[in-house]
């Protein structure tokens, strides 16, 4: 059907459909059955057989499949028999790809998660109640409401429209937006970028504001129909994955390098040209940390998971490295640093402070109120306000000065409106009241006093003097020293037109707005943790530094500036003025983006709070770009990386402390896993040089790989976030991960390990009777075990364990338990010894083993006992 060729009514009638009521919930779940979800088809997804043969893509996988193939043979060939250990290591590769695709599915699901979290929602008219209502259960038919910044959820034919501006660059090309016209009817052929009767999906709302009806959703909207060209690539890796998967990279070349010779001596030492072989295969397998990536990926996703349950739902993996970097967090006052919750407690003329329940005050909130798009409905005994906390204030208090505002179309009906932005500061309607067209403003003060030439004051309508303008800033200027938000009202007829000017001003309505009860506790861990706090607002200067003073943002040593200063200066300046500026007053989105430059530029690690249309540009800007996942538009949800649910300033200081705890997990589990590999490597490269057999042979080596690193490395990502992680100063950038001796720890962990398995094989080898390689070995494979299990305990904190709480990780501790039972069995239990080639261990020999396992958590708790005294 050719929507754009048929009029609106028309439309409505074809989709059977009603402006007033909208579908009925039952016809929408009808249609939703026939038609399904509105959203485009997804790129589809590897099948779990796929990502289970994936996992064995790598070399030395495929090399030690090969190696068990032929030992294999081998078997038959000789008649031996002998199908144990290579049928066993053959399980444990598979039981480790299992794992590898368990892992990979859990961060997915956790990923899919936090897009439906984000999911964008819409404004639409069901059963004659306006709700929100996920985008996807959009039908054919339904009644939506788009307003500035608002994404298009549906192709849909504009029933009425209100300065209607559409950006459609990504369907049609065109860079400017698309001015739209509800009334217009096109011929069938239109291409669709001239089709100004519609809107499509996936496009953004620049300005205005529209009802419209659904005609198409899902794959049948314009955007759908190339789809094909649209479908999203894989997520790309974070810095830091990349950079692991690099360091995986170099450590794999240099444990193929010493496998290759720990083969060659065995070859040399006449040790059997297939056990030499599957003894470095193994030892690679074993020690090549090719699962670093897919371990951060795991953390990220399970410290992501743990975000959106505290209001910070991540829309961007990296970002959660750079939140544990950020140094300046600027921040929206209304409704971040405040509750949001306005209400009128002061109503002033041009001269003095009028009271609310006065004709002077009722007529400027019952202008206000006309010049709103705040609605008010009965609920019960009591009454709702839906929109814009300053509009539904005026609302508010419009009702309770004793007037009508339940049906202002009908008693007072709007004839135009040139709808509110940023730019301009305030919005202008044109209602009839008492039979007369009258223009209605309201905005800023000082924009709407510069618009005006006369002044009302007590009913009777004055020329505007320059003394009355100065007495208007006077009262001004009182208001916003009392921390109010104030918003000016002015008129008059609109038989001269509709142009903004030439008005009669009418009054000042002065809101309070509460700070939030935690924002300045937020502020105070900020300053602590080394991040500077700043206030960004569209309110006075005197407002900002009022409320910012009360926070604890705006110090004795602390500038304040304009926007009109910003616009006086050039980047440069800007960047050199801006390192004591803690409040920026009467500001635009423009300056947003200039300040977050300027921030930059003086090498700060910028997070940016924004929630308009004009915002994008700035939350595209910073470092971490922030939207309101109450208040925000869908484009600035879009152009951020974080979206805050509760639009709280707090929860941006939280997020701040999880992404450092994120890091810092990872940092644990790297650490980790590097040292017990080098632990791995070391052990039997140094029984090679030394002459000795192996101490540990190929199935003992794959085993301790999967008992070890998998468990505790994964238990290591849910560690709870260090106490005095926000008394640290941000990680710098252009700190390396192994910085400050991270690699000297690393090497001295995995030569401790390595010298106590060598040791644990050495008493087993001479010191109980004749010379017994099996007990040997079995002692070395236990201790390897037991060390590799103590040192994840060891890497839960920086803190020695006595003020971490050593029971406080309980997956940890179940980790832990398991893992030593699993290692404990293959000894104690007769058949699983056989196939690992251990014998049962004499209560001294387990004391041993134990003793020299503790080493491993002696060592490093000694070590963080002599750091934290030397600090």
């Amino acid at each position: 059907m050719d929507w754009h060729s048929v009029s609106a009514p028309q439309a409505v009638q074809k989709l059977k459909s009603d402006v007033d009521k909208g579908l009925n919930e039952q016809t929408a779940k009808k249609r939703l059955e026939e038609s399904g979800e509105n959203r485009l088809a997804d790129k589809k997804k590897p099948s779990i057989l796929k990502q289970f043969l994936a996992q064995f893509s790598d070399f030395c996988v495929i090399i030690l499949f090969i190696a068990c193939i032929i030992s294999f043979l081998t078997g038959i060939l000789e008649g031996n028999g002998d199908f144990v250990e290579p049928v066993v290591i053959l399980s444990i590769v598979i039981l480790n790809a299992a794992i590898g695709v368990y892992q990979e599915r859990r961060a997915e699901k956790a990923i899919e998660a936090l897009q439906k979290l984000s999911a964008p929602s819409a404004c639409v008219k069901r059963g004659g109640k306006i709700k929100k209502i996920p985008s996807s259960q959009l039908v054919a038919g339904d009644i939506i409401f788009l307003e500035s910044g608002d994404m298009v959820p549906a192709d849909a034919r504009l029933i009425s429209c209100s300065g209607l501006k559409v950006q459609e660059s990504a369907l049609t090309g065109e860079s400017e937006p698309c001015e739209k016209d509800a009334e217009a009817v096109f011929p069938a052929d239109c291409a669709p970028a001239d089709r100004k009767n519609m809107v499509f999906s996936s496009t953004t709302v620049m300005a205005g504001n529209c009802t419209a009806v659904v005609t198409e959703t899902g794959m049948n909207t314009q955007v759908g129909k190339i789809a094909h060209l649209l479908a999203s690539e894989d997520s790309p890796q974070t810095p830091l994955q990349l950079r692991l998967e690099k360091i995986g990279k170099a450590l794999g070349i240099g444990a193929l390098v010493i496998c290759a010779f720990v083969f060659i001596l065995g070859i040399f030492r006449k040790s059997g040209l297939l056990p030499s072989f599957m003894l470095s295969v193994s030892l690679a397998v074993a020690a090549i940390p090719e699962g670093l990536p897919a371990i951060v990926t795991i953390v990220l996703s399970m410290g992501v998971q743990r975000m959106a349950k505290s209001n910070a739902i991540i829309r961007h993996l990296p970002a959660v490295e750079t939140l544990g970097a950020a140094t300046v967090i600027c921040s929206d006052k209304t409704g971040t640093l405040t509750q949001n919750k306005m209400s009128v407690t002061q109503i002033r003329n041009a001269r003095q402070e009028i009271l609310q329940s006065g004709d002077e005050a009722r007529h400027m909130l019952l202008l206000g109120s006309l010049c709103n798009n705040s609605r008010a409905s009965k609920k019960g005994k009591s009454v709702v306000f839906s929109g814009d906390p300053t509009e539904t204030a005026i609302l508010s208090a419009a009702h309770y000065a004793g007037e009508n505002i339940f049906a202002p179309a009908e008693k007072y009906p709007r004839r135009h409106e040139n709808p509110f932005s940023s730019e301009r500061k305030l919005m202008s309607t044109v209602n009839t009241v008492g039979g007369e067209s009258v223009l209605i403003v309201k905005g800023a003060p000082d924009v709407v006093a510069a618009r005006c030439t006369r002044v009302s004051i007590g009913g009777s309508v004055l020329p505007i003097s320059a003394a009355l303008r100065r007495r208007i800033d006077e009262q001004n200027e009182q208001m916003a020293r009392d921390a109010l938000r104030v918003i000016a009202v002015a008129y008059r007829s609109a038989s001269d037109g509709f142009e903004e000017n030439n008005l009669i001003f009418l009054g000042l309505i002065g809101m309070t707005d509460p700070p939030r009860p935690e924002a300045a506790k937020a502020v105070e861990t900020c300053k602590r943790a080394g991040i500077t706090p700043v206030m960004i607002t569209g309110d006075h200067i005197v407002t900002a530094c009022a409320v910012s003073k009360k926070l604890g943002i705006f110090e004795n040593d602390s500038r304040a500036m304009t926007g009109a200063q910003l616009d006086t200066m050039s980047d440069t300046q800007l960047a050199h003025e801006i390192a004591d500026c803690r409040v920026f007053a009467r500001v635009s989105p423009e300056h947003k983006v200039r300040i977050v430059k300027a921030f930059r530029a003086r090498g700060e690690i910028v997070a940016m709070t924004g929630d308009g249309v004009n915002d994008a540009p700035a939350l595209k800007a910073a470092d971490i770009g922030c939207a309101m996942g109450k208040n925000g538009t869908d484009v600035a949800k879009n152009a951020a990386d974080m979206i805050l649910t509760d639009d709280n300033f707090a929860t941006i200081v939280k997020a701040v402390e999880q992404g450092r705890g994120i890091y810092d997990n990872i940092k644990k589990a790297v650490h980790f896993l590097l040292g017990t590999n080098i632990g791995e490597i070391l052990a039997v490269f140094a029984a090679s040089l030394l002459g000795f057999a192996p101490p540990l042979i190929p199935i003992q080596l794959l085993w301790v790989n999967l008992v070890t690193d998998s468990l505790p490395a994964m238990a290591l990502g849910t560690e709870k976030t260090e106490k005095t992680i926000m008394t640290r100063k941000p990680i710098s950038p252009s700190k390396g991960f192994f910085s400050d001796g991270l690699w000297l720890d690393i090497s001295l962990e995995g030569l401790v390990i390595g010298v106590l398995t060598m040791l644990a094989y050495s008493i087993g080898l001479f010191m109980f009777g004749a010379e017994n390689i099996v007990l040997g070995r079995t002692m070395a494979f236990c201790t390897l075990s037991f060390c590799e299990i103590f040192h994840s305990v060891n890497m839960r904190s920086s803190l020695p364990l006595y003020k971490a709480g050593i029971f406080s990780n309980r997956i940890m501790n179940l980790a832990v338990i398991l893992c030593t039972a699993v290692q404990a069995s293959v000894v104690i239990i007769p058949p699983l010894a056989d196939i690992f080639g251990v014998t049962p261990l004499t209560p001294i020999q387990w004391l041993i083993v134990a003793a020299l396992s503790l080493v491993t958590l002696a060592v490093g708790e000694a070590g963080k006992i002599i750091n934290m005294k030397t600090k």
